[in-house]
């Protein structure tokens, strides 16, 4: 019997699951995971070899092209495969592998148009939302640098765009500016803070992208949302083993995906608190982060990297800010909020974060040249 808690029938989901079965038959399907843009169900078969699989519904409304996403999974994951045949490691290390439909497509189309795909599960693995330590902030950085390793051999062009403006912090700042005349919010203090905090770094948004015009930071293929329950345990060893949700996988700059795991890492109040007064970078844990990332990293990286390293860890946290703010401004109308201040409170968390990078800057500069 197949069971299934969520608003699909038991029929319709068995029989979506059963098309990417090639071995076995499906015994259960049930919801899987906290992810709040695709529907995530896990399938357990009958066969021993393989016993589950992920089943995800694309939301076509986030990403307007699931196609390309599928498109770039194959690609990325067919040369980690080969990377990793000639690149033998002396651990676990494993990455998620598109599965076929039956007639060997890489999704396929239920009769109301939703778009479904598989990816192989990731067995005894699990992770985690906050950092546990500070040896897991050291694996947390390996997984970053080997997935940064395993494809930086990869032309960037070879990969799609799917998600056009993510992470290009100019272009949040100009959707800033063109919300900011039009906003209706009552005056506060907290506003007031968030209003000069914007105003007194808007030359500094354009940082990376100055760099990577010209030509000082080369673009290569970044992950986009490298947060810390983005990357599995093992069980057992509790040492990192896969990165995943890689549908943001596209043509960026490795900063940015730095920048993003140490500013959701180095957080231990993490992003949603309301007391973000408290707030504070943790420079134990980017010095674990960093080590454990540079192990592997070292080399692909150019001096130019390190250069432009503590920027793109004190950018991504602004960048976000200013996200939170803007949409803040705008009426709350993109991130999802439990009340209307809900996005001023993140915002002001991701600043409070940025001034405590800020005033740690030849701290976290020192760290990282000491690991060059």
């Amino acid at each position: 019997m197949t069971e299934v808690t969520s608003t699909e029938s038991v029929v319709n989901l068995a029989d979506i699951a059963n098309k990417f079965t090639l071995q076995g038959k499906v015994t259960n399907v049930q919801n899987f995971g906290s992810g709040n843009i695709n529907d995530t169900f896990l399938v357990t078969l009958d066969f021993l070899e393989e016993q589950h699989f992920i089943l995800q519904r694309i939301n076509t409304q986030v990403f307007r092209q699931p196609e390309l996403i599928m498109q770039n999974m194959r690609i990325f994951s067919d040369h980690v495969h080969q990377r990793l045949q000639h690149t033998p490691l002396n651990r676990r290390w494993e990455v998620p592998r598109v599965l076929s439909t039956q007639d060997n497509h890489d999704y396929c189309m239920d009769v109301k148009g939703d778009f479904w795909r598989a990816i192989s599960f990731i067995e005894k693995s699990q992770s985690f939302d906050t950092m546990q330590d500070l040896a897991q902030a050291q694996e947390i950085g390996y997984a970053l640098g080997m997935f940064h390793n395993l494809i930086s051999d990869l032309a960037p062009e070879k990969l799609a765009d799917t998600l056009v403006g993510f992470h290009i912090t100019p272009l949040y700042l100009r959707h800033y500016e063109q919300v900011l005349p039009t906003s209706t919010q009552q005056a506060s203090p907290e506003l007031d803070y968030c209003l000069k905090f914007v105003s007194d770094r808007q030359t500094y948004a354009h940082i990376l992208e100055d760099a990577k015009a010209a030509g000082k930071l080369p673009l290569r293929l970044m992950h986009g949302d490298p947060k810390i329950n983005n990357i599995m345990f093992d069980t057992v060893t509790h040492q990192a083993v896969s990165v995943i949700d890689l549908d943001t996988v596209k043509p960026g700059l490795v900063h940015y995906d730095i920048g993003d795991c140490l500013r959701s890492g180095c957080n231990p109040a993490g992003e949603e608190t309301e007391h973000w007064q408290s707030v504070y970078f943790d420079t134990d844990l980017c010095q674990g982060i960093l080590q454990g990332y540079l192990s592997v990293a070292k080399e692909f990286l150019t001096d130019n990297d390190y250069a432009y390293m503590y920027d793109g860890i004190r950018l991504i946290a602004f960048e976000l800010g200013l996200r939170f703010f803007a949409d803040y401004l705008a009426g709350n109308v993109y991130f999802k909020v439990k009340y209307p201040e809900h996005n001023l409170i993140r915002a002001l968390v991701q600043f409070k974060l940025t001034q405590s990078i800020e005033s740690q800057a030849a701290k976290i500069q020192k760290i990282i040249q000491d690991m060059k």
